[in-house]
């Protein structure tokens, strides 16, 4: 079974938990666009969140052959391959005279939105940046695998070689950088269903778009400007708080006197065939526990949380352009 957020929303009798679904939605277009294989089960005393699959690498490939030759032979290659669903999420706190006073600004609502927008830029920094090892610079350990490391060393991770750094070289090199986003594009086995890259790298592909004619903009059903490049639309991948900082899940490098600052832009295929969630069974990818205001007890406490995960069923389903120069080398 598979269900989307807006499935898994019928499916909830609580108003509440219908409105904590639709503010999940509102804050991902990723999350709302996603498939979750709902078929986790932990059993009796399980403690685990594992699912398990088949992931299909580079198809079969047909060929020509002489009179009295033979075919050289090649098949499909399938690895069982497992990977964890995540409990994430967050508690937040009020005392319930700031509640009962706090006028136009509902203050129980105010909190469960932002921990929602932290939740679910958290599950956009593991779908990029996860790894289900213990240890990895640049990940996220303990967790699962995201598509940077899905794509390492891959024949879809490819490097770009036109820079955009300038308004000059974006007027310049528009048409060009186009033809190598096609390029990339071409390397995945159906249309992707949107590209991830963060904002700067957003700046610099919506303005190539508009140059080369192909940028369009739309409203979905919550109001949301949603921009598009060619038909596919295009997301900012947003920032998530490291403790310290906010900082871009899709990262832009810091330029040197030698490099540029680059960054990358991700290509997915959402499906049960390509990169989906995985949720455990019933309805219960997101929950939500908002107090009773009208309980005993003078702190209230209410939690959000997003269990999840996301697997690559086939390796050409995903792809990613990386080392794009948007930024200039550093001055001397």
């Amino acid at each position: 079974m598979a269900i989307t957020l807006a499935e898994a929303k019928v499916g909830m009798a609580d108003k509440v938990d219908q409105q904590v679904v639709d503010a999940f939605r509102r804050s991902s277009l990723l999350l709302d666009s996603m498939v979750f294989d709902n078929t986790i089960s932990p059993g009796t005393g399980g403690s685990t969140l594992a699912y398990g699959y088949v992931q299909l690498k580079p198809p079969s490939q047909a060929d020509v052959r002489t009179v009295n030759s033979e075919y050289t032979a090649g098949e499909a290659k399938r690895e069982k391959k497992t990977a964890n669903a995540i409990i994430m999420g967050g508690s937040f706190q009020l005392d319930r005279v700031l509640q009962n006073t706090s006028g136009a600004v509902d203050e129980l609502a105010f909190q469960a939105e932002e921990k929602i927008k932290a939740t679910a830029n958290y599950f956009h920094n593991l779908v990029i940046n996860g790894t289900s090892a213990s240890s990895g610079s640049g990940y996220v350990t303990n967790t699962f695998d995201g598509l940077k490391k899905m794509l390492t060393g891959t024949s879809n991770e490819i490097t770009s070689t036109v820079p955009l750094t300038t308004s000059a070289e974006m007027d310049s090199n528009a048409a060009a950088f186009m033809d190598e986003l096609d390029s990339f594009l071409s390397t995945l086995d159906g249309t992707p269903s949107m590209l991830l890259m963060n904002r700067k790298m957003l700046t610099r592909l919506r303005g190539c778009a508009r140059r080369a004619g192909y940028y369009e903009r739309t409203k979905d059903d919550f109001g949301r400007t949603v921009e598009m490049y060619n038909g596919i639309p295009l997301m900012d991948a947003g920032k998530y708080f490291n403790g310290t900082n906010s900082v871009d899940v899709i990262p832009t490098s810091t330029p040197t006197t030698t490099a540029y600052g680059t960054t990358a832009i991700y290509a997915v295929c959402l499906g049960l065939d390509g990169l989906h969630g995985i949720s455990p069974t019933g309805t219960g990818v997101i929950t939500s526990y908002l107090p009773d205001l009208s309980a005993p007890g003078a702190v209230k406490k209410g939690e959000v949380e997003l269990v999840a995960g996301i697997v690559l069923k086939n390796t050409l389903k995903a792809a990613v352009l990386k080392d794009i120069a948007i930024e200039p080398k550093a001055s001397a």
